[in-house]
């Protein structure tokens, strides 16, 4: 008596459909959750090892940077995903990057710090709103 095989599960492959200015926007934004999650554990060791004056708010500003990250991944999943709500919290927080980076760079002196943060905020507003993306993204008109 032969059994038959176990079902074949279709592997994810890359789908071309997703337009280039919407995968190095996913992959900048990936990025960008890493660098959180990198700043919550530069947190997180600074407070352990350090002496803060509120570990609380220290320890807040890392979880914030944490679900921060995991925002930014879903989104960038959800861009892969041509999922046009995926945009939205993508913008908000690239917005809500620019004045926080460009007072970093030049009020604050932290060019270093500053700069890239702005530079990719500024790339991935851009990336989102290139002809093929939003081509991909936008939704038909209802009539």
């Amino acid at each position: 008596m032969s059994e038959d095989p176990a079902p074949r599960v279709e592997q994810p492959t890359p789908d071309d459909s997703v337009p280039k200015p919407l995968r190095l926007a996913a992959v900048l934004i990936g990025l960008e959750a890493l660098a959180l999650v990198g700043a919550a554990v530069v947190l997180v060791i600074k407070t352990v090892g350090g002496n803060p004056a509120s570990v609380g708010r220290a320890l807040s500003g890392a979880l914030l940077a944490v679900l921060a990250a995991v925002v930014l991944v879903f989104a960038a999943r959800g861009l892969l995903r041509l999922r046009p709500s995926a945009r939205t919290p993508v913008v908000v927080l690239q917005l809500l990057a620019v004045p926080v980076s460009w007072t970093l760079a030049f009020q604050a002196g932290r060019v270093g710090y500053g700069g890239p943060i702005l530079v990719v905020a500024v790339a991935v507003l851009y990336l989102l709103f290139t002809p093929p993306s939003r081509a991909a993204l936008d939704r038909p008109d209802p009539r």
